[in-house]
Parts: C-alpha cells; structure tokens; sequence
C-alpha cells in the first residue's frame, strides 16, 4: 500500500493538486494501524517512507515518536472513526473544488453529469447530488466536532472545506481516487457553466 499510494501521491501532485507541500493522505493497514503523511513532505518527491504510523490521538508513535504528523491528521482520524470501513483517505486543495466553494454555502448540487456515477452507490446521472462545504478552522477540535454534526451529509464518501481543499475516502486506495477524481471533475464543470451564465 505504501508504494501505491505514494505513487498516486506524486501523480496527483503533477496535476496542480498539492502546491508547496500542502495535502495530506492516510491509509489503514491490514492489522488497523493508521499511517499518516510526515508533515512538510514536498509531493512532488513523496516515497514511502514518508509515512508515519500515529495514536488514536494523532500522535507519532513507535520508531516515528518524535516525528511530526500533518497538521490535519485529526481529521483523517475522525473519518476512520465515523466511516470504520475505509482504508485510504485522500486531500487535494485543487483549484476547482477551492473556488466553487467560496462561491457556494453549505453545500454544493450536482446534477445531470454522467461521472456523478463516479460516486460509490451512484447509478443514475439524473439523481441531484449535494458535497457538504464546512468552514475552515485552523482548531482540529473544533472541525473534528462540525464533521461529527454533518455526518449524514456525508453520503458520496467526500466533502470540501471552504477556500482550503477537499477530502475524499473509499474502502480501497483505488476508490478514494476515483472519489477524490470525481469531486474534482464535477466541480470544475459546475465553474464552466457558471462563466457561460
């Protein structure tokens, strides 16, 4: 998993998604141990051994004790805990998502595109979709509690995070990036149609 995902990690990154060296990611091994992204990692040369094994607390543990954790790990480890099936989750501040929710409120709808079927359990490009925007915070507490309220918003497995990025997640690394690619599609045809309008 580490390999892959590190892959998908640079991949992503040459698409514009991880200025500097924002974004973070995170899986769930085959014993239930998470691993997080270290803190500071340019993307663009992001290998395996740049993740950490953390505590339910966020904190490194093991050989990586006195190492750093993304500033965001909380959230990760508040997926895992309000979705226990996922394995992978994946953060992106791609542009189109970052726009469109500065545009929008609370949420933002979709309907009539064929990749809306992207989404796991999605078969229909008719259905409306709505992708929960929550306010930024630079408070993990605080952000961890708003996800916790929201939580059956949460029903396409991803969400965006107003001005800052988004955060998608699946059962397996290849459907936490097809989530994650989705999102990113939608939104930047939802800012097409609003220049033609």
């Amino acid at each position: 998993m580490k390999e892959q995902l590190a892959q998908i990690i640079r991949d992503l990154n040459l698409k514009g998604w991880s200025p500097a060296t924002s974004t973070n990611y995170s899986f769930k091994d085959d014993q239930g141990q998470l691993w997080v992204s270290k803190s500071g990692r340019d993307k663009a040369y992001f290998e395996a051994e740049d993740f950490m094994t953390i505590t339910d607390e966020g904190k490194g543990m093991g050989a990586y004790e006195t190492v750093k954790p993304s500033d965001e790990t909380l959230i990760h480890i508040k997926i895992y805990a309000l979705f226990p099936e996922t394995k992978v989750v994946l953060h992106s501040h791609a542009e189109g998502p970052v726009v469109l929710s500065m545009l929008e409120s609370e949420q933002v709808a979709f309907q009539g595109f064929e990749v809306q079927k992207g989404f796991k359990g999605q078969t229909s490009h008719e259905d409306q979709i709505q992708i929960p925007i929550i306010e930024n915070a630079q408070d993990m507490i605080l952000f961890q509690s708003w996800m916790e309220e929201r939580k059956n918003e949460f029903q396409h497995y991803c969400f965006i995070i107003k001005g800052h990025g988004t955060y998608a997640w699946g059962n397996s690394l290849f459907e936490a990036k097809r989530h994650l690619e989705t999102l990113d599609y939608l939104c930047s045809c939802k800012l097409a149609l609003k220049k033609i309008k």
